[in-house]
């Protein structure tokens, strides 16, 4: 169209100008009255769709020429690739306007392009159908996909597994298929997981039918747990798990391998019912522990690099894929080990002798202290039974004490081998932890490397020596009450040296509580019924000191009548230790 500006511009007078203007004008009523009879004018009523033609382009604008002096400007950001249009390109355009009698209209491309690719998609695309688009943007539930026209990709349709992040896909191209047609709203759902889903089950199926346990496959790494790795072979996952990754000691699967990582696997086994596949990498190498006994035969020393502690022990790398356990009990002959980390660390490099080989548990059991000589070996040499020995209490416990004799040897002093005369319930009641005491070597058992002491041995046995005549039947003997039980009570004759008052021994009446006649710490006369030396044990009474003659005669007459037969009765000890006497029947 040329109007008067541009006739002006030419530089020529107004009557020739004029002139020029009315023959532009009847020349385009012709071809204006041309394209009416042949049924080339287009319909200008707001919605239509019209051809236009680009003429040029004015900054951000391209402009077109839709006929009947009609131009429009359409915003360069409706191309695909603006770069590519040139003047005389034919476009489709969406009338949404016309203004005033000037001609300008208000156009736009991408509309008119949305409007015929919509027609077009439903008339050539069912549900069902497989399309493929350009993400666009995210939007809330989702994605939006340019296939033609504006697709909605929920964010739960987008992958097999939920991606960490949806937006990762925006400005990539993706095959999905068609979910729902809405021809009421003009909206479109696809699904991006569907079509997965369809092409893995075909991929599966495919996969199940000439894949071989043995066969030697590439996948790549789709997911990583604690427990391995997920591989995708091309429809079906399988599964590498982390013992299988590795001869050698693995900490986690994301040490070995990593996310979208093609790796080439072997398969170990085929579950067709569940449709499972095992795999495995370090498969592919031959196991290290094949003749491994030739390598490290049982006794042989080998150096090797400590990999990790544990409580209960040591594992001590020897090559890749080789690992011993130094057990706690097997690190030192003599230092008590509470725990490894005391005498290894982490990549320290030792020294080991094999011990034993599982080679079907594929375990080695390895020594540290078998590098040096057991000293238990000298023990029985150096510390012969009655041998006097002097070391610091080390340890109580309720029955004895434990007894350095040098370091890391210890003997035991058991809680019976205190005192000849003292029962003791604890070693505390005696001795005390660091205390240095001397022993007697009562026995040395090499094989559960044990030594046993003796303290009272150090001493003459007074229930031998001494006892005996200091202690007869019959005698009345002053002593201090220790101890009072439901039972009896405990009399102190001289230190360490105790007998016992029977409940029955109290009094002539029956004693229901013994507090009822002695205290402790009372001071009391008894008269001493037996001396057992085979038990260690003095019998006491306390009645009997009190009687006088008459009383011990009364005695005798009624035991000789409950005597079996009334016959005469020899001397001997009664239930309660009381001595009896020779008996004459009246």
């Amino acid at each position: 169209m040329i109007d008067e500006s541009l006739i002006a511009s030419l530089g020529v007078a107004d009557a020739e100008a004029n002139e020029l203007f009315q023959a532009y004008a009847t020349d385009r009523q012709i071809d204006t009255m041309d394209e009416i009879l042949d049924g080339s004018i287009q319909d200008f009523t707001p919605g239509s769709i019209l051809e236009a033609t680009v003429i040029g382009f004015a900054g951000d604008d391209v402009i077109v020429d839709m006929g009947l002096k009609s131009e429009g400007l359409i915003k360069k950001e409706e191309f695909d690739n603006v770069a590519d249009v040139q003047v005389g390109d034919k476009i489709k355009v969406l009338l949404e306007r016309v203004e005033g009698d000037g001609g300008l209209v208000e156009i736009s491309k991408r509309k008119a392009d949305r409007i015929i690719n919509w027609q077009r998609l439903i008339e050539t695309t069912n549900e069902g159908d497989v399309v493929e688009g350009r993400v666009m943007r995210k939007i809330k539930g989702g994605l939006l996909v340019d296939i033609g026209i504006p697709a909605f990709l929920p964010a739960s349709q987008v992958d097999i597994r939920r991606p960490h992040d949806i937006g990762d896909f925006i400005g990539r191209d993706v095959r999905a298929e068609i979910l729902k047609i809405d021809l009421e709203r003009r909206n479109i759902v696809v699904s991006r997981r569907k079509l997965i889903e369809h092409e893995r089950e075909t991929a599966k199926k495919r996969l199940l039918g000439t894949i071989n346990e043995g066969d030697i496959v590439t996948g790549t790494v789709k997911n990583i747990a604690d427990f391995g790795a997920f591989v995708d072979l091309g429809g079906i996952d399988g599964l590498l798990h982390i013992t299988d990754m590795s001869w050698g000691r693995v900490n986690h699967p994301s040490d070995i391998v990593k996310i979208d990582q093609k790796i080439e696997v072997k398969v170990l086994n085929i579950d067709y019912d569940r449709e499972k596949i095992a795999l495995g990498l370090k498969q592919r190498e031959a196991s290290p522990w094949e003749e491994i006994e030739k390598r490290y035969p049982v006794n042989s020393r080998v150096k090797g690099e400590v990999v990790n502690i544990m409580s209960y022990g040591a594992f001590v790398k020897l090559e890749d894929g080789i690992e011993g356990l130094v057990h706690i009990s097997e690190m030192s002959w003599t230092r008590r080990v509470n725990h490894p980390s005391e005498l290894v660390s982490v990549a320290q490099e030792v020294e080991v002798v094999v011990l034993e080989i599982d080679k079907d548990k594929q375990e080695i059991s390895l020594g540290m202290k078998q590098i040096e000589v057991n000293p238990w070996e000298l023990v029985a040499e150096k510390y012969p039974v009655g041998t006097v020995i002097e070391g610091a209490v080390r340890n109580l416990v309720n029955y004895g004490a434990f007894v350095e004799i040098e370091p890391g040897i210890d003997g035991l002093l058991h809680v019976s081998d205190l005192s000849w005369t003292r029962k003791v319930a604890h070693p505390n009641e005696m001795i005390n932890k660091g205390d240095v005491i001397k022993c007697v070597v009562l026995d040395v058992d090499l094989d559960k490397q044990r030594i046993s002491l003796g303290q009272k041995q150090l001493t003459e046995d007074p229930w031998i020596s001494a006892i005996p005549g200091a202690y007869q039947p019959g005698m009345v003997v002053r002593g201090k009450v220790t101890k009072i039980t439901n039972f009896g009570v405990f009399v102190e004759l001289e230190d360490d040296l105790e007998g016992l008052l029977h409940i029955s021994e109290l009094a002539d009446h029956k004693v229901e509580n013994p507090q009822e006649v002695v205290k402790p710490n009372q001071e009391v006369d008894v008269k001493i019924l037996r001396v057992d030396i085979d038990d260690r044990k003095i019998g006491l009474s306390l009645k009997r000191a009190q009687w006088g003659a008459a009383d011990e005669e009364r005695h005798e007459r009624t035991e000789k009548r409950a005597a079996p037969g009334g016959g005469p009765q020899r001397g001997g000890m009664d239930d309660h230790g009381a001595m009896g006497t020779d008996k004459i029947q009246f």
